[in-house]
């Protein structure tokens, strides 16, 4: 799995002109499911951004997680993560998993943030949305699950890179 994460002032998904999530001070996660991904990446993921320092502390250094500064995650859908231009014009997206796989491990990796005491707002699998944000920094890390890592380097080393 992959998640894009951006600390924001706040951020929002709208879908038909209805506000599905939103949240103040926190995380924007764009979140990603390939093949391969199981409910361990989603719960690993959970983890790492529940506890990831990216706050500010007194003296301005990042040292505080999401929950430290009574913050929110911001959860949505984001196959095209696993999109891939390396050839032509078009991306493709055959790295992204099929919808009855992501849609459950998504689902997981906001329940499993919530159990990690952080408060989540939601956007909406398959559907068009309008996400709007203001990103706080700016500060943006891309996390991958170990498995991810792990086909990372595998794939790397078949490719000789």
């Amino acid at each position: 799995m992959r998640v894009l994460i951006q600390r924001v002032c706040r951020g929002s998904c709208t879908v038909d002109g209805r506000v599905t999530g939103a949240i103040e001070l926190g995380l924007v996660a764009l979140v990603g499911a390939t093949h391969t991904d199981r409910a361990a990446d989603a719960d690993w993921l959970a983890r790492k951004v529940a506890g990831l320092r990216v706050f500010a502390d007194e003296r301005g250094h990042m040292n505080r997680d999401v929950r430290e500064v009574d913050g929110a995650v911001l959860v949505i859908p984001q196959f095209t993560l696993y999109g891939s231009a390396r050839r032509g014009r078009r991306p493709d997206f055959m790295a992204a998993a099929r919808p009855e796989i992501a849609e459950p491990l998504i689902e997981r990796f906001g329940v499993a943030l919530g159990a990690e005491g952080v408060r989540v707002a939601h956007g909406v699998f398959r559907a068009h949305m309008a996400i709007e944000l203001v990103n706080d920094g700016p500060v943006t890390l891309l996390l991958a699950s170990p498995s991810e890592t792990e086909g990372a380097s595998v794939a790397a080393a078949a490719e000789g890179a």
